[in-house]
């Protein structure tokens, strides 16, 4: 008689059963750099990578409202115009940057939480 296989996906729970240790590495196999520091430093990296694209693209958004008022000068006639420019277009946008920043910044984080306690 054959002996019975069982195939299971790597991601299952069954396979997460198992203590494996982490393919973990130093870059360039230098023994004296802390793996926890290079962790961190990219943690920083990606969170600052994530602030300089929400800061880009408000100096974009607000840069644009001014560029808005230089080249339609007839916007900032009327009353309602600005307001409408403001209440309708600009807040939401910038709720929605700072709501991405937020979300990405903490996906970030649970990946490292995630790579740090497998160790």
């Amino acid at each position: 008689m054959t002996e019975r296989v069982r195939i299971v996906h790597p991601r299952t729970e069954a396979a997460s059963r198992v203590p494996v240790p982490p393919a973990v590495r130093a870059p360039g196999g230098d023994p004296d750099v802390d793996v926890d520091d290079v962790s961190i430093r990219s943690l920083i990296r990606g969170q600052a990578r994530i602030a300089a694209l929400v800061t880009t693209a408000t100096a974009v958004l607000l840069g644009g409202l001014a560029t808005l008022g230089v080249f339609w000068p007839a916007s900032g006639r009327t009353r309602l115009a600005p307001w409408l420019v403001l209440g309708v277009l600009v807040y939401p946008l910038l709720i929605a940057l700072a709501w991405f920043g937020v979300r990405q910044s903490e996906r970030n984080e649970d990946a490292f939480r995630d790579v740090t306690t497998r160790r």
